[in-house]
């Protein structure tokens, strides 16, 4: 196994835990500002009142007695996602593509009864999936209708986009691709298939799955390096804006692309990771240095999106 000296890992800008964690989160992300993004029906409300587009809420399972009227009120509602709202990691997240009579289904086909439901929702409330195990809320939002642009390049899942904001301009970008390993899920330490893509035209570079190499989707075998997203511009404008309503100047935005929405905001993160770094085989360093260059300059969304695209050809 082949090990790079920190020296090595510096001349390619390969940002590390410490760095993250002390430069960029530390000195740009206030903690006053965390609950905004790491409760996600704050963050909702948020997106709502600035009026950028997300996933619909349904409602919010607040206490035991709001599980006991799930049946009911799930009845008349479409497919639906609930997941906790103070919850990391893709943890806790169970997705429900349709329902009927008391039967729901996972993306997988697996059928679950009412019961597993509240079951989740009770779990939900008592902290097992929540940051620090404290007591939470399982929020229910709306199922995305994944984009037919992206089919074949996930796995039973739903593909997201990561752009990682620096001080309110796209820095880098990824999408995160579901496998069987993942469970459906878009969560890289999990499984799931991790594809760079160049922040200036929205195309894949390079993919990886546990940190190796990968050509093909291995549950689909479809060619990722085909991975494209279309209108890329709009979601480097919509991922920028985040940092004028949160003020976190290191913020992780995952967007998902809806058949007839369009792209939306999933979830905000306040301390997004570095494997970014080698799905797209560059460090961050180089380009948080030419961010620093406009030394705090106020620039318009618009502005610092055509900035990016200037200055970050490959």
């Amino acid at each position: 196994m082949f090990f790079a000296s920190p020296r090595a890992l510096r001349k390619k800008g390969i940002v590390g835990m410490n760095k993250r964690n002390v430069e960029l989160i530390a000195k740009n992300n206030s903690r006053k500002f965390y609950p905004l993004v790491d409760d996600k029906l704050k963050t909702k409300t948020l997106l709502l009142k600035a009026g950028i587009a997300t996933p619909k809420l349904l409602g919010a399972v607040r206490s035991q007695g709001n599980v006991r009227e799930l049946g009911a009120f799930l009845r008349d509602q479409p497919p639906f996602v609930m997941k906790p709202a103070k919850g990391s990691g893709g943890k806790g997240i169970l997705v429900i593509t349709e329902h009927s009579n008391g039967v729901y289904s996972k993306p997988s086909g697996e059928q679950i009864d009412l019961t597993s439901v509240e079951n989740h929702a009770s779990n939900t409330l008592s902290g097992l999936f929540s940051l620090g195990g404290c007591s939470d809320v399982a929020v229910i939002e709306e199922m995305i209708n994944f984009s037919q642009e992206f089919d074949g390049f996930s796995y039973q899942g739903v593909p997201d986009i990561r752009v990682i904001i620096y001080k309110g301009y796209p820095m880098m970008a990824m999408t995160r691709l579901s496998t069987s390993d993942s469970d459906g899920k878009a969560n890289l330490h999990q499984g799931a298939v991790g594809v760079g893509i160049d922040i200036v035209s929205g195309k894949a570079l390079k993919a990886v799955q546990f940190g190796k190499p990968l050509l093909v989707h291995p549950d689909t075998g479809k060619d990722l390096s085909l991975f494209y997203v279309p209108n890329w511009e709009s979601f480097l404008l919509l991922a920028a804006r985040c940092y004028d309503i949160t003020g976190l100047g290191y913020l992780g935005v995952d967007i998902v692309l809806d058949e007839q929405k369009g792209p939306m905001i999933l979830e905000l993160n306040a301390r997004p990771g570095l494997a970014i770094q080698v799905a797209n085989g560059i460090g961050m360093q180089g380009r948080i240095d030419v961010i620093e260059e406009q030394n705090g300059k106020v620039c318009s969304v618009e502005d610092r999106v055509d900035f990016v695209l200037r200055r970050f050809v490959l």
